[in-house]
């Protein structure tokens, strides 16, 4: 294990590169009025979401939000679906394509509570730009799923043939469309990059989507080697070569999308919210999700999967065989068995005033923005107020300094060209010039990696205020290790500094101990990692903690009522809930037994807080059905009252009001903050 620290100044942010969706990223916009609920989902093949997004877009399903899933390539692969056991058939890359499609049909019947073989409407699509797409719609009562197939040839099989990496990034190439057999799109077109770019704005625009989940656009740097096997891994990183572009695809349109709507005649910005998931990811890190939503997962994949022998009406094929007859169970590779956001973090981040109305921090459209209630404990809400900065990713740092003033911490795209130009990123902050006042201009605070590919794969920035009046921010690095820049209390940001220690996953936990002390905890492979000051003021270090089981899960902190930090956090497979005490460089077992938190973890972490007045924390985690659920430590008999609505985008947050009650903050499908303000029981 290295602990070594380097002090470094630079970014991977070239000096021409702008943000994409607007030449200036302070300048505000109204948003679209309020829409119903719409979730569209960006994937490059089929089964993308039935690995990647459930149980999320399950969960949205059955919670009476329509779906489109948007399928860029084909996914013909070289044409082959060969079931197991059975004799290897001969390439045919058209029936292949169908065959997938097919999949996905009896998959999202299934999912919306219907037989697996109940018949589509089958139509084509012609889009801005000339492309012609496969629209296949089917509803159930208020479930909807449309199914949208772009069909892009993948490429595969012929080192001569051009694929959607080549498409991103080389000028001037285009792709062909598969003609899946049996489609109503009859004819093969050249599509280019601008042309996929305007095709899926298009669609944006013609759905209105409230929600947008996409593939990982800047995976993991994967080392491959003996002990670590490529697999389907594209060269050197930890994804399949066509989910990068493909998500790089999708963050281009949203940023194109927004800009025309910030362009038009009393331009408004599009009202949405964004999830981005891990792909491959899945296999080099603790399987994240217990074994009941695991066999949910797979329910859905066994009928997109199918079997040869089914009459399912589709003559080129009954889905994809290979993934077909519980192969997703046994697969080594364990794809299913998690599921990962790829911007972790609490949405929105939120505040409670001192007059009682809370105010709540998020990106919409791809832009920072403000809410804060009409009234205090009313639960309504001020329309958005823009703060530009976008296209930001969709997880912010809020915090407020010793003066008063709030700082927000945003992942930028800072600029996404594709062919060949700049493809970088970087970590911006907004100011307010004095407490409670207005907000200055987005500053650029750089990057602590060197080059733009390197700097792609940093994480989400966390933060935090300490009473000496320094700000510091921590990052998870391309390295998959910890950084930090400090900004001193007269405003003088220092240079990214390297805190070592082992590799972690993203979805740093920062937090003061009673002495003033910044601690910072990370999910690494086989224990819980730690970094903390020696004393108030002085560099971060890592230091490691012993007897920590392994995590499945970023963890949460928060300082507990006797003075010590309290860790939560979930175990790989099982789901069962870690909370621990730490006091200094060891830890013990808390109080809460683990099936009293039951549910999965991963994109759903535990949040934890002292319970206001009380000896307890307060933990906030998700159902096995993805609602929200609140335990106090000091009732571990007594759940608390279910909130009164159906399900967060993301992880809400957990704070603690003024009035003494615990306050739940978070994300509806509408794009739309929301309160629970839980009451507070008595201990007699």
């Amino acid at each position: 294990m290295s602990t070594a620290a380097a002090a470094v100044g630079c970014t991977s942010t070239p000096s021409d590169a702008k943000p994409v969706a607007e030449p200036d990223p302070s300048a505000v916009q109204a948003y679209r009025p309020g829409a119903k609920p719409l979730l569209l989902q960006v994937l490059a093949h089929p089964d993308d979401d039935l690995y990647f997004m459930n149980p999320d877009t399950l969960h949205a399903v059955r919670g009476g939000v329509p779906v489109v899933s948007v399928y860029v390539t084909a996914g013909e692969s070289v044409g082959v679906n060969h079931a197991p056991r059975t004799p290897r058939p001969k390439p045919d890359r058209q029936a292949y394509s169908s065959a997938r499609h097919q999949g996905l049909r009896q998959a999202y019947a299934t999912m919306l509570g219907l037989d697996k073989f109940t018949p589509w409407r089958h139509s084509a699509l012609r889009l801005t730009g000339g492309l012609t797409v496969e629209l296949d719609q089917l509803a159930n009562g208020d479930r909807r799923a449309d199914l949208v197939f772009v069909n892009l040839s993948m490429g595969e099989g012929n080192r001569n043939l051009m694929g959607l990496p080549h498409l991103w990034a080389v000028p001037g190439i285009t792709l062909d469309t598969v003609v899946a057999t049996g489609s109503p799109v009859r004819k093969s077109s050249k599509v280019g990059h601008q042309t996929l770019v305007d095709s899926l704005a298009a669609l944006l625009e013609r759905y209105q989507p409230t929600l947008v989940q996409t593939l990982d656009p800047d995976p993991d740097i994967q080392v491959h080697d003996a002990a670590h096997h490529q697999n389907s891994d594209q060269d050197g990183y930890s994804d399949h070569r066509d989910h990068t572009p493909a998500a790089l695809f999708a963050w281009k349109a949203l940023a194109q999308w927004v800009a025309a709507g910030v362009k038009a005649d009393g331009g408004e910005v599009p009202r949405f919210v964004t999830t981005a998931y891990r792909g491959y990811y899945n296999q080099r890190w603790p399987r994240n999700l217990p074994q009941s939503v695991v066999r949910e997962k797979n329910a859905y994949l066994l009928p997109y999967g199918g079997d040869p022998e089914w009459d399912c009406g589709n003559a080129a094929g009954c889905g994809d065989y290979g993934v077909g007859q519980n192969s997703p169970l046994t697969n080594p590779k364990g794809w299913v068995r998690s599921t990962h956001y790829r911007y972790p973090g609490a949405r929105p981040a939120a505040f409670a005033g001192p007059d009682g109305r809370l105010e709540a921090f998020s990106v919409l459209g791809t832009r920072a923005v403000r809410w804060q209630e009409n009234t205090p404990g009313s639960g309504r809400w001020t329309d958005p107020q823009d703060l530009g900065g976008g296209p930001l990713a969709p997880a912010l740092a809020a915090v407020k300094d010793s003066t008063g003033r709030r700082l927000l911490f945003a992942l930028r795209f800072s600029s996404l060209r594709g062919q060949g130009g700049h493809n970088a990123r970087e970590i911006v902050l907004l100011e307010q010039g004095s407490p409670d006042g207005p907000f200055r201009a987005w500053k650029g605070l750089g990057n602590p990696e060197p080059t733009e590919d390197r700097g792609r794969r940093i994480g989400c920035p966390v933060a935090i205020s300490t009473p000496d009046g320094r700000v510091h921010l921590f990052v998870r690095s391309a390295a998959k290790g910890v950084w930090t820049k400090v900004r001193e209390p007269g405003g003088t940001w220092g240079d990214w500094r390297d805190l070592g220690g082992d590799e972690v996953q993203d979805g740093l936990a920062v937090v003061l101990d009673g002495r003033a002390r910044i601690h910072v905890f990370a999910a690494g492979r086989d224990t819980v990692h730690h970094w903390t000051q020696p004393a108030p003021g002085q560099p971060m270090a890592f230091q490691a903690l012993r007897d920590m089981p392994q995590p499945g899960e970023p963890p949460s902190a928060a300082l507990a009522p006797d003075g010590t930090l309290a860790v939560a956090y979930r175990r790989p497979v099982t789901g069962e809930l870690v909370l621990r005490t730490v006091d200094g460089t060891a830890s013990r077992d808390g109080v809460l037994t683990p099936a009293q938190l039951s549910g999965y973890g991963g994109y759903a972490d535990v949040a934890v807080g002292a319970a206001p007045g009380r000896g307890g924390l307060l933990l906030l985690g998700k159902e096995l059905d993805g609602t929200v659920k609140l335990l106090d430590t000091a009732q571990p008999g007594r759940p608390r009252e279910r909130p009164p609505f159906a399900l967060p985008v993301g992880t809400p947050t957990l704070l603690h009001g003024p009035d003494g009650r615990a306050y739940v903050v978070g994300l509806d499908f509408a794009a739309t903050p929301w309160v629970w303000r839980t009451e507070t029981q008595s201990t007699a």
